[in-house]
């Protein structure tokens, strides 16, 4: 067992490269078919997977995709696991060594919640997580395939500041042999981390932006008096608060995956941070997060392997609306909303239409949105005849309206590629329709491919000068004129 006596110890573990998964929850009135799932998956690059069970119609369509699996016991089946060694072969025999090799399934999680949810199963909690590998010993899949369960945050008592963080005493009898088999089997604490739940338990103590990734000034970051670690956000606080409790019972090289976090993109009148765009604004942030292996601040650089809740929204569960809105898409398999990810990577950069459009980011920088227009007007070889006054996207006459024209088009003649959807931070992809009017933007099913007869405003292929087009606004008109800017050159020219 690892000692740690200092309030900020050094991990004895190492971390591979972080991912995302998602978890699929199967509450759906019109539940998409095994095939659609997968073929969803395939389409997002999604390679990690955790299912609520182990239904056998979905892990046979996940064989042969290489999709990286885990399966879970559900909680109604704990207890008759924790009891009986034969009940936890026959779980693995037919969950787990009926699929593979072909399903790669490579994990294991036993029960959810349970010491919060259930805890009357707490005492053979992990007893079936022992029974269970040692099924896996048995059929030699103990190297492919580890077993933990997973743990709500609220176990954690005074998780601010993170260093004076510990487990609910109450259930040490239960956590230090849990911790145990995890680091005696190489396995991992799975953690369900939901920032929004502690933002609105917090009756206005931690700020939105906290809760949602977003950039702090620094005196407004938290810092932990014992450490000096300075936080910005709620989920690397939440995460160094559960590696602060391990090694308060003398654990520090047990890593941490977040077997759930994510945001509701609706809710009722008590909910009102449960929106479409706050929910995307948290995704967006966390995938990038977990994905730059940015750490925490007690570790950084160890990546915090996390799993997105959920990919479907459903429209069964109980409660009050958020709880059947946490989903990236609808049972049709449509995006509820469209992640922030230009350049973030391909998982989950989730248009699965022909139907998305690059706009100006809303709240972005005038003088920024105005450079990146001249930028796509000119060197970008966009036709922005549309925006002469006289025209149909003339108005309204604003950067913001003449700039979302302006990168739209540039966006869908570069097929939507990669990267071409930023334009220095200022731009952001939607699946809402920008036309309005008589004007139709690229890209909308009600614009064909012909354009009119007009000159385009974008240089030649053969100019001398790849930054001569700028476009201004002043005294309420649209014009064009020849200016040499230094700064525009060097930001946005090619």
């Amino acid at each position: 067992m690892s000692k740690c006596t200092l309030p900020l110890c050094v991990s004895d573990f190492s971390q591979p490269d972080g991912f995302i998964g998602v978890n699929i929850g199967t509450a759906l009135s019109d539940m998409p078919s095994p095939t659609q799932v997968v073929a969803l998956l395939k389409a997002q690059n999604i390679r990690h997977v955790r299912l609520y069970d182990a239904d056998r119609a979905l892990l046979l369509a996940l064989a042969n995709t290489g999709i990286r699996v885990t399966v879970s016991v559900p909680n109604d089946q704990l207890l008759g696991i924790g009891q009986s060694n034969a009940s936890a072969a026959n779980w693995v025999a037919r969950n787990v060594i009926a699929h593979v090799p072909a399903t790669n399934i490579t994990a294991i999680a036993v029960g959810s919640e349970i010491l919060t949810t259930l805890p009357n199963a707490a005492p053979v909690l992990v007893s079936a997580l022992k029974f269970i590998h040692s099924a896996l010993v048995a059929s030699n899949l103990d190297g492919q395939i580890k077993v933990s369960t997973p743990h709500s945050s609220s176990i954690i008592l005074d998780s601010f500041p993170p260093s004076q963080a510990f487990f609910n005493r109450s259930w040490d009898p239960v956590m230090v042999p849990l911790l145990k088999f995890l680091q005696s089997t190489g396995s991992y604490f799975m953690l369900n981390a939901y920032p929004y739940y502690d933002y609105m338990q917090s009756n206005g103590v931690i700020p939105l932006d906290y809760a949602l990734f977003r950039p702090l000034p620094p005196n407004k970051e938290a810092v932990d008096a014992n450490t000096l670690l300075h936080y910005t956000n709620v989920f690397d606080a939440v995460v160094d608060a559960t590696y602060f409790a391990m090694s308060y019972l003398n654990f520090t090289n047990v890593p941490i995956f977040v077997m759930e976090s994510g945001w509701p993109s609706k809710g009722d009148s008590s909910e009102p941070e449960a929106t479409l765009e706050n929910a995307n604004t948290y995704n967006s942030n966390l995938i990038r997060h977990v994905l730059n292996n940015t750490g925490t601040p007690k570790h950084p650089r160890i990546a915090v392997s996390t799993y997105i809740y959920e990919l479907y929204n459903e429209d069964l569960r109980p409660g009050p609306i958020s709880e059947k809105n946490w989903g990236l898409f609808d049972a049709n398999g449509m995006p509820v909303y469209t992640l922030h990810l230009t350049g973030g990577g391909t998982v989950l950069a989730n248009d699965t239409t022909n139907q998305t459009f690059c706009v100006a980011e809303e709240g972005a920088d005038p003088k920024m949105l105005q450079a990146a227009l001249d930028w796509a007007c000119g060197p970008g070889k966009v036709d922005c005849s549309y925006l002469l006054q006289g025209q149909p996207c003339y108005e309204p006459n604003n950067v913001v309206a003449h700039a979302t024209y302006a990168f739209n088009a540039y966006f869908q003649k570069m097929a939507k590629s990669p990267g071409t959807c930023d334009f220095k931070g200022v731009a952001t992809i939607t699946t809402t329709d920008q036309s309005h009017g008589s004007c139709i933007f690229p890209g909308s099913a009600g614009r064909n491919d012909t354009l009119p007869n007009s000159t385009s405003l974008a240089p030649s292929s053969n100019s001398t000068s790849g930054c001569h087009s700028v476009y201004i606004y002043g005294a309420g008109s649209f014009t064009t004129s020849v200016i040499i800017s230094v700064l525009l050159m060097s930001v946005f020219c090619l």
